[in-house]
């Protein structure tokens, strides 16, 4: 004989039997009778053949096979629960998930306190973030692979950027190096002797080398980490980002070199949005986030924080 099969809703009340310490309790809370509650788990314990719960004085306590079952139905119902929610939030337009573009000099520091913002507001929304280096980064924007990208130097042509902040990129070698002892300004003729390391173009079709590239010698890198290693062993010189090298400064692990006309370059940094028409609410509130990190945008974030506690 088959039994008839128990609903969320009577799990849900049993929870809250036992979550607030007896019916008279949870019914206040569930803002519902008190009998109807007696009776979701009357029927529940009828349903399944099992005692649930016994009373004791006027509290309700579970019964050894009612403490498995109910651990087992918190699993269940907050997997609803969050099933739930994923489903308003795509009615709502809320993405389940989003993609960062980060051109690779961008401070990551400036991302994670904007992500560390994002994530008690985030709905469970997925993020994924792609380095990239000079025109990678414009074709993520330009084939739409990413929801938001911080771009370096100009963007795409037909594509609107709110200016973040500069990037000074300086010139760097070991101080073990021959070019550390010799005497500044470094002539650029003496500089393309020796090894240079340059960070590769993450472009896909069409990646491009710009920047000084006169050097004889030159070994490509995916990052500024591999570059740092081999600097630091006293092999060949490097432009990297100011504020990732600062500690390797002061310890004296590498040298800042003078070249003669240009000791050092300023990158603006931007933030594009690929496709303003697709952006959904999840992506407008990671953009202010990144922009309130610059100054900017607090506005606009408090007014989406206020409108979602007022939906709450």
């Amino acid at each position: 004989m088959s039994r008839a099969k128990s609903t969320l809703e009577q799990w849900r009340i049993l929870q809250a039997v036992v979550d607030h310490g007896g019916y008279a309790q949870a019914a206040e809370a569930l803002n519902k009778s008190q009998s109807s509650l007696n009776h979701a788990v009357a029927k529940l314990q009828h349903q399944l053949g099992i005692e649930l719960l016994e009373v004791r004085g006027r509290k309700a306590h579970l019964t050894p096979q009612g403490e498995v079952l109910l651990r087992r139905s918190r699993h269940l119902t907050q997997m609803v629960g969050e099933l739930e929610q994923l489903a308003g939030n795509l009615e709502q337009g809320w993405e389940p998930s989003l993609t960062v573009g980060r051109e690779l000099i961008y401070p990551m520091e400036h991302l994670v306190c904007a992500l560390a913002r994002f994530l008690p507001l985030c709905r469970g929304t997925r993020v994924t973030v792609l380095d990239s280096v000079i025109t990678g980064t414009h074709e993520l924007i330009q084939e739409n692979k990413v929801d938001i990208a911080i771009c370096g130097g100009q963007p795409p042509k037909g594509y609107l950027a709110e200016p973040l902040c500069e990037i000074e990129m300086i010139l760097l070698c070991s101080p073990q190096h021959p070019l550390a002892s010799l005497p500044a300004p470094l002539d650029d003729k003496e500089l393309a002797r020796h090894l240079q390391l340059v960070i590769k173009d993450t472009a896909l079709k069409s990646p491009k080398e710009l920047g000084w590239l006169k050097a004889e010698q030159r070994w490509t890198l995916s990052n500024f980490h591999e570059a740092l290693a081999i600097l630091k062993r006293g092999m060949g010189f490097c432009w990297l980002p100011l504020h990732l090298v600062e500690q390797e400064l002061e310890m004296g692990e590498l040298v800042r070199l003078q070249l003669q006309g240009s000791s050092a370059r300023r990158v603006p940094l931007s933030l594009v949005i690929p496709n303003r028409d697709r952006q959904g609410p999840a992506a407008r509130l990671l953009e202010q986030l990144i922009l309130e990190r610059h100054g900017k945008g607090q506005e606009t974030v408090e007014t989406e924080q206020t409108r979602d506690e007022t939906n709450d």
